[in-house]
């Protein structure tokens, strides 16, 4: 995100709720381990939330534990240390929510915000507006005056009454609330079976207190439905509207040895190709493709062929690298475009192997990956078979600054 990020606030802690399975999304996951704009939704909201430095309580769903590490795993460091290990949700939100604060009682937060997993896109702002209200009124929700006329109707469809639109909200998360205060009531409600309130503002109000609404934010959106991922990508990507190419090239010549490594994959072959790290010509060039992109040096400068700790070292992490650095910017990764040029070996039947390692290593979707091959018509040192070369684009977007 491009918003600037505020001090980290010790006394607050964040809950968020990712616990459901998203059905009405569709897809082969819930929802919130679907990809928007080539990753994960439930990364974007993390970042998101870890603007305020305060330690979020992620919940998940039952069996969901291994779709949660991976999307740890694409985390920049700093967003990852604020995550704490992820405790199971219950059958309701109601039920999660009250897994989540249960979990945060050994920090002692004063201010608690719940946030759901599927709103990816709360600014700085609305966080800070959160935090202050909850300090303010102890029970705080963020909430948008309704523009449409709203009727309420009864089960045969008939229009009840039509309720004032001045005095109507639509509510959104983080809803932000005295830490005590938030657990005894969703504790009390539990205890007295009480388990069908849809968002903690009820749960606060059936406890009897005072709720406050404070303004939340129209880009504020819950992904609900599978076509609100394209409305959200084309959110998001307003805001990185700093679109960058870089290009790579690297060459490795031909050695002893049965196998070369291309895209991280081990391909036979009658030599292997010589390097200071496994060689793998296609990798070093799309890291060299993003450093460009960044602006931030090349392979070299990063990793010098003169440290000992790089030698035989598998080219996968210096991609990956190149991959926190573009989410440290604020960015993503839109697509990589890798040429191989060589004689031998083959390359097509190892190209959608080599295409799904590259999208796994970047977290991209398999379609913002291109992978080609060519000869050099038995010309110059490739047409010898006397080593390999690699050319490679990379496509990123930033927030754009100024500066």
């Amino acid at each position: 995100m491009a918003s600037q990020t505020p001090p980290p606030l010790t006394d607050v802690a964040i809950v968020l709720v990712a616990a459901g399975r998203g059905l009405r999304a569709g897809g082969p996951v819930p929802k919130q381990y679907a990809l928007l704009a080539g990753r994960t939704l439930l990364a974007h909201t993390i970042e998101a939330l870890a603007v305020l430095g305060a330690p979020i309580q992620p919940v998940i769903g039952s069996g969901d534990a291994a779709l949660f590490d991976a999307v740890l795993a694409t985390l920049p460091a700093s967003s990852r240390a604020l995550c704490r290990p992820a405790v199971v949700g219950g059958d309701t939100r109601q039920a999660s929510v009250l897994a989540g604060l249960e979990a945060l009682q050994p920090t002692k937060p004063h201010i608690v915000l719940i946030h759901d997993g599927a709103r990816c896109h709360p600014s700085a702002g609305l966080l800070t507006r959160a935090v202050e209200a909850a300090r303010l009124y102890g029970a705080a929700i963020p909430g948008l005056a309704v523009s449409d006329t709203i009727k309420q109707i009864d089960a045969q469809d008939l229009v009840i009454q039509t309720p004032e639109r001045a005095t109507l909200r639509a509510v959104q998360t983080p809803q932000s609330f005295a830490y005590s205060l938030i657990l005894a009531a969703h504790q009390r409600a539990i205890q007295k079976k009480i388990d069908n309130l849809t968002d903690d503002g009820a749960v606060a109000e059936w406890a009897g207190h005072q709720v406050h609404v404070f303004p939340g934010e129209a880009t504020n959106l819950k992904v609900t439905e599978a076509s609100d991922f394209a409305v959200m990508e084309r959110l998001m990507s307003a805001d990185l509207s700093d679109i960058r190419v870089g290009q790579g090239y690297d060459v490795h010549a031909f050695g002893s040895g049965d196998h070369v490594w291309l895209g991280g994959v081990k391909i036979p072959h009658t030599h292997a190709l010589i390097g200071h790290s496994d060689a793998d010509v296609l990798l070093h060039a799309l890291t060299d493709a993003i450093l460009g992109a960044l602006a931030d040096g090349d392979i070299g400068s990063h990793f010098p062929p003169s440290d000992p700790k790089w030698k035989d070292a598998a080219s996968d992490q210096f991609l990956r690298h190149d991959v926190e650095l573009v989410r440290n910017r604020g960015g993503i990764i839109a697509h990589l475009d890798g040429t191989l040029i060589c004689e031998a070996p083959k390359v097509g039947p190892h190209r959608d192997t080599i295409r799904a390692n590259i999208a796994k290593i970047c977290a991209l979707p398999l379609d913002r990956v291109a992978i080609k091959a060519t000869t050099s018509e038995g010309l110059g040192f490739t047409g010898r078979r006397e080593g390999l070369a690699a050319m490679a684009l990379a496509t990123i977007r930033l927030p754009y600054s100024a500066s």
